[in-house]
């Protein structure tokens, strides 16, 4: 297991502790549930994705130079 250390706002730090009764174990393991949960949505998410649609969709964009302030330099 890796470790990775995490700056939450403290609103959503508040909240957390709210919820999990201030035990650090269980902050951990909620927010290691929370993750998982987003990656699995996300994966499924990504399965469904239909490159094709996709393409077309980017075909009815015209093709122009982006406005000076959107460049990326």
């Amino acid at each position: 297991m890796s470790v990775l250390t995490i700056d939450f706002p403290e609103t959503l730090s508040v909240k957390l502790s709210k919820l999990t009764g201030k035990n650090k174990s269980e902050m951990e393991k909620f927010v290691l549930i929370a993750v998982a949960e987003k990656l699995n949505y996300l994966e499924e998410r990504a399965n469904r994705a239909n490159l094709e649609d996709l393409e077309k969709v980017l075909a009815k964009i015209p093709m122009v130079e982006p406005e000076e302030l959107d460049k990326i330099r």
